[in-house]
């Protein structure tokens, strides 16, 4: 396999014919993964394809039975599993300052820790999920390592925490590499993908955008080379069964190839099958599906829905974002009828049937097995759209093996768990779809059937999902918090509600505060001072400035064009650091000299006025 950008490079970090066996069966099999500086890596495959493996190799924290892993000794690592261990810690901030090197800055870490809303106090066993989640990011963004290999970021993350880890993703030195099933995270920062598939990798030196094209050529290429394999076979069994026999004299460089061939196909590990999934639907609802008038609910005195009204119709799908805690969940509970709202009323349609999916997993024992979760006990059959099924035949349809049947819940993987409760709520009949967290842990090819299904379901869909990409291919409309209880409906996914609202969830962009000057005790005026005016250096500084920010921006042009060769990192490292670290000298010159800038131009207008 070649890899020819990447092998050009000096590479950080490399891992190379990688082989481990995991019970029994090849996991990974001639596995690669390169790293060099600058690299932004999405690493992608179906769940179970050894991908988290992989990356905990390339942390150094498994020993692959086969293989090598190089690191510059120079270059430092930092590694975010999928299931942070934040035991043993005092506080959140304890546990940050451990990933810390000796030269680390501290107040970073305080700032990146105060920003995403962590209380550096707070014990570990108190933490939630996402809370959890942000303080492991924290701990390996804020030493700023030379590389960053990330398994699921994004895993338990509201939309907000989800947009501050892209931007500053965006704008790190860090050559990563990152596993993810966010697909806009994965587009908007990759520029190269690496793909698991059966057990080895291949390499497209483009972002996640263009994998997905990409990935179903390979596909197509290899079911046509798998045909024609299938048809040389063919030919030579033909002539072993006629030609043989005809002359009465075994031709054994034939019968070779031919045994060849049969152990070829035998051998060839097939690409994983693709869940088959269906909807149980029920008879057509009313027209008229919800009727919100004026629903409000609080929790304690803090308003957690006010003053709602919404009218949902047949055939809506509707997407509720908002940040963890915002009560997105008590909302389409109270739209449901399942929650009764403190003031207000909900209407529920004729012919309402709805079938739901929760956010946690949570409504199975961990002891109930697979067979048992499918037809609720008692049976081996489901009926799916009036059709009697087997349920080892439906379990096929999302991906479980035959035995796999007696495999108890809590023994499932969390991507296992998510098709499992998709199954369930798939085979009631409906009309009406309430998908909590739908996305969770599912691969982008499950994802995709997702997708298309709901696209074709006739009935109505209400989405709680942090899955921008996803809200932006299934949703008609979305709900969004604006905080303190008020919820506003926009028309269209995640990018229209932007485009609508002007920002994202963040909030409108900070204006800059920019302190002004400290004024002196009153006293009374005299001739001298009875007027502040500019200085001639303040008069100055507020011609040349504007002429300086100018040529700096143009500063940071040339050097982004500069950055942008792919090549440049190859043909001389030194170099490329050199330009690297220039960029950021040169940004932060010209974001003080815009500070100055706004801080003289409002003591001119404070004087003016």
């Amino acid at each position: 396999m070649t890899w020819p950008q990447a092998e050009r490079r000096p590479p950080l970090l490399q891992l190379r014919d990688i082989a481990l066996t995991l019970g029994g069966e090849p996991l990974l099999d001639g596995a690669e993964l390169s790293i060099s500086p600058g690299d932004r890596i999405a690493l992608v495959g179906r769940n179970g394809s050894g991908k988290s493996t992989l990356m905990r190799i390339a942390a150094g924290e498994l020993a692959p039975d086969r293989g090598t892993r190089f690191a510059q000794p120079a270059a430092r690592l930092a590694y975010l599993p999928q299931e942070p261990d934040l035991a043993g810690f005092a506080s959140a901030f304890d546990y940050v300052l451990a990933g810390l090197g000796e030269h680390d800055d501290e107040y970073s870490a305080r700032a990146m820790m105060v920003e995403l809303g962590l209380v550096l106090a707070s014990k570990p066993a108190d933490l939630s999920g996402g809370e959890a989640r942000r303080a492991a990011l924290v701990r390996v963004l804020a030493p700023a390592p030379e590389i960053l290999l990330l398994d699921e970021p994004t895993n338990h993350l509201d939309l907000l925490a989800i947009e501050w880890l892209e931007a500053h993703l965006a704008a790190t030195r860090s050559a990563f590499a990152m596993i993810s099933h966010d697909r806009r995270l994965l587009a908007d920062l990759t520029r190269a993908t690496v793909w698991l598939d059966r057990g080895a990798t291949r390499r497209l030196d483009r972002g996640f955008g263009a994998f997905e094209a990409w990935r179903d050529k390979s596909l197509d290429e290899e079911q046509i080379e798998r045909q024609r394999l299938d048809r040389r076979i063919a030919d030579e069994e033909h002539w072993m069964r006629y030609g043989v026999t005809a002359r009465r004299k075994r031709n054994m460089r034939r019968v070779a190839e031919l045994a060849k061939l049969r152990r070829e196909r035998r051998d060839a590990r097939r690409s994983a099958g693709l869940a088959n999934m269906r909807v149980q639907e029920s008879r057509t609802s009313g027209a008229l599906v919800i009727e919100a008038d004026r629903i409000s609910k609080a929790y304690a005195g803090k308003p957690i829905v006010r003053d709602f009204s919404l009218r949902v119709v047949r055939g809506d799908r509707i997407g509720v974002i908002g940040a963890n805690g915002a009560g997105k969940t008590t909302l389409i509970s109270l739209l449901t009828g399942a929650l009764a709202p403190d003031t207000g009323t909900v209407r529920i349609g004729s012919n309402v049937l709805m079938a739901s999916l929760d956010q946690n997993r949570m409504s199975l024992e961990p002891t109930t097995t697979l067979i048992d979760a499918l037809t609720g006990g008692g049976s081996d059959h489901v009926t799916i759209n009036g059709e009697r099924r087997h349920v080892i035949g439906y379990m096929k349809d999302f991906l479980f093996g035959p035995e796999q049947a007696r495999t108890p819940i809590g023994k499932l993987s969390g991507g296992e768990r998510g098709r499992l409760m998709l199954a369930r709520a798939l085979s009631s009949p409906s009309n009406l779809m309430a998908l909590d967290e739908p996305t969770n842990d599912l691969d982008i090819e499950t994802l995709d059937l997702l997708q298309e299904l709901l696209g074709e379901y006739d009935g109505t869909i209400l989405i709680v999902s942090h899955d921008r990409d996803f809200l932006d291919r299934v949703a008609t409309s979305v709900i969004v918090s604006e905080g303190d209880g008020l919820w506003v409906e926009y028309a269209g996914g995640y990018s229209d509600m932007i485009a609508q609202r002007g920002y994202g969830l963040a909030g409108p962009p900070p204006v800059p505060a920019i302190a002004k000057p400290e004024r002196p005790a009153a006293r009374e005026p005299d001739r001298a001072s009875a007027k502040r005016k500019l200085s001639f250096n303040e008069k100055r500084s507020l011609e040349l400035l504007p002429e300086r920010m100018d040529a700096l921006r143009k500063e940071l042009d040339g050097l982004e064009t500069k950055l942008a060769d792919a090549d440049f990192a190859m043909r001389d490292p030194a170099a490329f650091q050199a330009a690297m670290d220039q960029y950021g000298d040169v940004r932060k010159a010209l974001e003080k000299a815009e500070d100055e800038w706004l801080a003289l131009e409002m003591l001119r207008e404070d004087l003016q006025s």
